[in-house]
Protein backbone atom coordinates (compact mmCIF):
# COMPACT_ATOMS: atom_id res chain seq x y z
CA UNK A 1 0.00 0.00 0.00
CA UNK A 2 1.24 3.35 -1.04
CA UNK A 3 0.43 6.40 0.93
CA UNK A 4 -0.58 9.89 -1.36
CA UNK A 5 0.64 12.40 1.53
CA UNK A 6 3.71 10.72 1.30
CA UNK A 7 4.80 12.02 -2.12
CA UNK A 8 6.59 15.30 -2.43
CA UNK A 9 7.75 15.12 1.65
CA UNK A 10 11.38 16.32 2.58
CA UNK A 11 12.63 12.80 4.49
CA UNK A 12 15.80 12.44 6.14
CA UNK A 13 16.93 9.20 7.48
CA UNK A 14 19.81 8.57 9.28
CA UNK A 15 21.62 5.00 9.12
CA UNK A 16 20.27 4.75 5.55
CA UNK A 17 23.26 3.04 4.51
CA UNK A 18 22.19 -0.49 5.19
CA UNK A 19 19.74 -2.60 7.30
CA UNK A 20 15.92 -1.25 8.26
CA UNK A 21 17.97 2.41 7.64
CA UNK A 22 18.39 1.26 3.69
CA UNK A 23 14.91 -0.50 3.43
CA UNK A 24 12.98 2.67 4.43
CA UNK A 25 14.91 4.46 2.22
CA UNK A 26 13.86 2.17 -0.84
CA UNK A 27 10.07 2.24 0.59
CA UNK A 28 10.29 5.90 0.96
CA UNK A 29 11.59 6.55 -2.79
CA UNK A 30 8.56 4.38 -3.79
CA UNK A 31 6.19 6.66 -2.17
CA UNK A 32 7.79 9.34 -4.27
CA UNK A 33 9.29 10.88 -1.17
CA UNK A 34 12.20 13.36 -1.49
CA UNK A 35 14.85 11.28 0.40
CA UNK A 36 18.70 12.37 2.33
CA UNK A 37 20.65 9.74 3.95
CA UNK A 38 23.18 10.31 6.83
CA UNK A 39 25.54 7.78 7.54
CA UNK A 40 28.67 7.19 8.43
CA UNK A 41 29.97 4.47 6.25
CA UNK A 42 30.89 6.09 2.89
CA UNK A 43 31.56 2.49 1.29
CA UNK A 44 27.39 2.05 2.11
CA UNK A 45 26.71 5.37 1.19
CA UNK A 46 28.44 4.72 -2.25
CA UNK A 47 26.52 1.60 -3.06
CA UNK A 48 23.28 3.61 -2.13
CA UNK A 49 23.56 6.31 -4.59
CA UNK A 50 24.73 3.74 -7.15
CA UNK A 51 21.42 1.55 -6.63
CA UNK A 52 19.11 4.31 -4.97
CA UNK A 53 19.23 6.56 -8.02
CA UNK A 54 16.29 8.96 -7.55
CA UNK A 55 18.19 9.71 -3.84
CA UNK A 56 17.84 13.46 -3.36
CA UNK A 57 21.66 13.29 -1.68
CA UNK A 58 23.52 11.58 0.85
CA UNK A 59 25.80 13.02 3.67
CA UNK A 60 28.35 11.50 5.35
CA UNK A 61 27.92 12.35 8.96
CA UNK A 62 28.79 11.05 12.60
CA UNK A 63 25.26 11.23 14.36
CA UNK A 64 26.93 11.42 17.90
CA UNK A 65 28.72 14.69 16.70
CA UNK A 66 27.32 17.99 16.90
CA UNK A 67 28.95 19.00 14.45
CA UNK A 68 28.38 16.91 11.93
CA UNK A 69 25.05 16.83 12.49
CA UNK A 70 24.66 20.44 12.29
CA UNK A 71 26.65 20.20 8.56
CA UNK A 72 24.59 17.78 7.55
CA UNK A 73 21.15 19.49 8.46
CA UNK A 74 22.68 22.73 6.66
CA UNK A 75 23.31 20.49 3.49
CA UNK A 76 19.78 19.54 3.57
CA UNK A 77 18.60 22.70 3.57
CA UNK A 78 20.59 23.84 0.31
CA UNK A 79 19.45 19.97 -1.22
CA UNK A 80 15.79 20.27 -0.33
CA UNK A 81 15.13 23.57 1.71
CA UNK A 82 14.04 21.83 4.96
CA UNK A 83 12.78 18.90 6.35
CA UNK A 84 8.73 17.33 7.03
CA UNK A 85 9.98 13.56 8.14
CA UNK A 86 12.80 12.94 10.03
CA UNK A 87 13.71 8.81 10.64
CA UNK A 88 16.14 8.76 13.34
CA UNK A 89 17.89 4.95 12.84
CA UNK A 90 21.85 5.13 13.13
CA UNK A 91 22.82 3.23 15.81
CA UNK A 92 24.90 0.61 16.74
CA UNK A 93 25.34 -2.59 18.96
CA UNK A 94 28.34 -4.49 20.95
CA UNK A 95 27.41 -8.29 22.14
CA UNK A 96 29.48 -8.42 25.77
CA UNK A 97 28.83 -9.48 29.15
CA UNK A 98 28.43 -6.39 31.68
CA UNK A 99 31.57 -6.38 33.67
CA UNK A 100 33.69 -6.48 30.14
CA UNK A 101 31.93 -3.42 28.75
CA UNK A 102 34.58 -0.55 29.14
CA UNK A 103 33.41 3.11 29.40
CA UNK A 104 34.38 4.35 26.16
CA UNK A 105 32.22 1.37 24.82
CA UNK A 106 29.63 2.55 26.53
CA UNK A 107 29.91 5.84 25.85
CA UNK A 108 30.28 5.29 22.03
CA UNK A 109 26.81 3.15 22.15
CA UNK A 110 24.81 5.67 23.81
CA UNK A 111 26.62 8.35 21.74
CA UNK A 112 25.06 6.76 18.87
CA UNK A 113 22.13 5.36 19.91
CA UNK A 114 20.86 7.98 22.41
CA UNK A 115 22.60 11.37 21.62
CA UNK A 116 22.24 11.05 17.86
CA UNK A 117 18.36 11.03 18.32
CA UNK A 118 18.96 13.71 20.25
CA UNK A 119 21.09 15.89 18.03
CA UNK A 120 19.37 15.01 14.30
CA UNK A 121 15.98 15.72 16.44
CA UNK A 122 16.89 18.66 17.56
CA UNK A 123 17.83 20.17 14.34
CA UNK A 124 14.95 18.97 12.68
CA UNK A 125 12.73 19.82 14.78
CA UNK A 126 14.40 23.66 14.67
CA UNK A 127 13.31 23.65 11.03
CA UNK A 128 9.86 22.13 11.41
CA UNK A 129 8.76 24.83 13.86
CA UNK A 130 9.32 27.61 11.23
CA UNK A 131 6.86 25.73 9.29
CA UNK A 132 4.88 24.15 12.24
CA UNK A 133 4.44 21.05 10.83
CA UNK A 134 6.33 17.55 11.14
CA UNK A 135 6.97 14.10 11.77
CA UNK A 136 9.52 12.99 13.64
CA UNK A 137 9.89 8.68 14.02
CA UNK A 138 13.13 7.12 16.07
CA UNK A 139 14.10 3.42 15.63
CA UNK A 140 13.79 2.38 19.21
CA UNK A 141 13.76 -1.52 20.51
CA UNK A 142 12.12 -4.42 22.56
CA UNK A 143 15.68 -4.06 24.06
CA UNK A 144 14.21 -0.85 25.43
CA UNK A 145 11.13 -2.67 27.29
CA UNK A 146 12.94 -5.66 28.68
CA UNK A 147 16.41 -6.78 29.42
CA UNK A 148 18.66 -8.79 27.79
CA UNK A 149 21.81 -10.00 29.00
CA UNK A 150 25.24 -9.25 26.95
CA UNK A 151 23.92 -5.97 25.96
CA UNK A 152 23.70 -3.20 28.67
CA UNK A 153 24.65 -0.36 26.40
CA UNK A 154 22.39 -0.98 24.05
CA UNK A 155 19.23 -1.46 25.93
CA UNK A 156 19.40 1.74 28.41
CA UNK A 157 20.09 3.25 24.92
CA UNK A 158 16.93 2.05 23.54
CA UNK A 159 14.89 2.79 26.86
CA UNK A 160 16.57 6.36 26.71
CA UNK A 161 15.32 6.90 23.01
CA UNK A 162 11.55 5.42 24.04
CA UNK A 163 10.72 8.51 26.53
CA UNK A 164 12.86 11.27 24.71
CA UNK A 165 10.18 10.04 22.16
CA UNK A 166 7.51 10.91 24.67
CA UNK A 167 9.12 13.81 25.74
CA UNK A 168 8.82 15.08 22.81
CA UNK A 169 5.75 14.43 21.33
CA UNK A 170 4.11 16.13 24.52
CA UNK A 171 6.40 19.20 24.24
CA UNK A 172 5.66 20.19 20.37
CA UNK A 173 1.89 18.88 20.33
CA UNK A 174 -0.13 19.46 18.59
CA UNK A 175 1.93 20.38 15.42
CA UNK A 176 3.95 18.04 15.41
CA UNK A 177 3.98 14.08 15.70
CA UNK A 178 6.60 11.99 17.52
CA UNK A 179 7.00 8.13 17.58
CA UNK A 180 9.48 5.17 18.04
CA UNK A 181 9.07 1.82 16.57
CA UNK A 182 10.47 -1.06 18.95
CA UNK A 183 11.75 -3.49 16.28
CA UNK A 184 12.67 -7.09 17.74
CA UNK A 185 15.02 -9.58 16.03
CA UNK A 186 15.27 -7.96 12.29
CA UNK A 187 17.75 -9.87 9.79
CA UNK A 188 19.92 -7.02 9.37
CA UNK A 189 23.76 -7.69 8.30
CA UNK A 190 24.14 -6.16 12.13
CA UNK A 191 22.00 -8.94 13.00
CA UNK A 192 24.16 -11.41 10.87
CA UNK A 193 27.62 -10.25 12.60
CA UNK A 194 26.54 -10.88 15.72
CA UNK A 195 24.85 -14.36 15.53
CA UNK A 196 25.88 -17.46 13.94
CA UNK A 197 23.15 -19.15 11.90
CA UNK A 198 22.21 -22.08 14.91
CA UNK A 199 21.77 -18.66 17.15
CA UNK A 200 19.68 -17.23 14.62
CA UNK A 201 17.99 -20.56 14.42
CA UNK A 202 17.84 -20.93 18.46
CA UNK A 203 15.86 -17.37 18.13
CA UNK A 204 13.41 -17.86 15.30
CA UNK A 205 12.58 -21.30 17.33
CA UNK A 206 11.51 -19.11 20.36
CA UNK A 207 9.32 -16.73 18.37
CA UNK A 208 5.42 -16.78 18.16
CA UNK A 209 5.86 -16.59 14.45
CA UNK A 210 9.17 -18.51 13.97
CA UNK A 211 11.48 -15.58 12.16
CA UNK A 212 13.21 -12.77 11.72
CA UNK A 213 11.36 -9.71 10.62
CA UNK A 214 12.51 -8.93 6.92
CA UNK A 215 13.61 -4.66 7.23
CA UNK A 216 10.98 -4.14 4.51
CA UNK A 217 7.93 -4.92 6.77
CA UNK A 218 9.78 -2.54 9.52
CA UNK A 219 9.81 0.10 6.74
CA UNK A 220 6.39 -0.68 5.87
CA UNK A 221 5.58 0.83 9.70
CA UNK A 222 7.75 3.84 9.19
CA UNK A 223 5.33 4.52 6.06
CA UNK A 224 2.29 4.28 8.11
CA UNK A 225 3.34 6.04 10.80
CA UNK A 226 4.80 8.87 8.37
CA UNK A 227 1.66 9.21 6.39
CA UNK A 228 -1.51 11.20 7.57
CA UNK A 229 -3.26 7.69 7.88
CA UNK A 230 -1.49 7.82 11.39
CA UNK A 231 -2.66 11.94 11.95
CA UNK A 232 -3.83 10.29 15.77
CA UNK A 233 -0.42 8.82 16.61
CA UNK A 234 2.11 10.51 18.82
CA UNK A 235 3.77 10.27 21.57
CA UNK A 236 4.20 5.89 21.30
CA UNK A 237 6.19 2.69 20.44
CA UNK A 238 4.95 0.57 18.50
CA UNK A 239 6.61 -2.95 18.51
CA UNK A 240 7.01 -5.23 15.54
CA UNK A 241 8.68 -8.36 16.91
CA UNK A 242 6.47 -11.29 15.77
CA UNK A 243 4.73 -11.69 19.25
CA UNK A 244 7.98 -11.50 21.05
CA UNK A 245 6.87 -9.35 23.66
CA UNK A 246 3.70 -10.94 23.78
CA UNK A 247 4.19 -13.07 27.01
CA UNK A 248 6.11 -16.63 27.30
CA UNK A 249 5.99 -18.84 24.21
Amino acid sequence: MLYQSLAGKRVVITGGASGIGLATVRRFIDEQARVVIFDYNQVALDEAVKNNPALIGVVKADVSSPTDVANAFAQVDKMMGGIDILISNAGISVRKPFLEIEYEQWSRVLGINLGGMFLCAKEAIKRMQVQQSGVVLFTASTNGLEGHPLYADYNASKAGVILLTKTIALEFAPWLRANAICPGYVLTPMQKSEYTTEMLAEVNSKLPLNRHAEPEEVAALFAFLASSEAAYLTGQCYCIDGGETAGPF
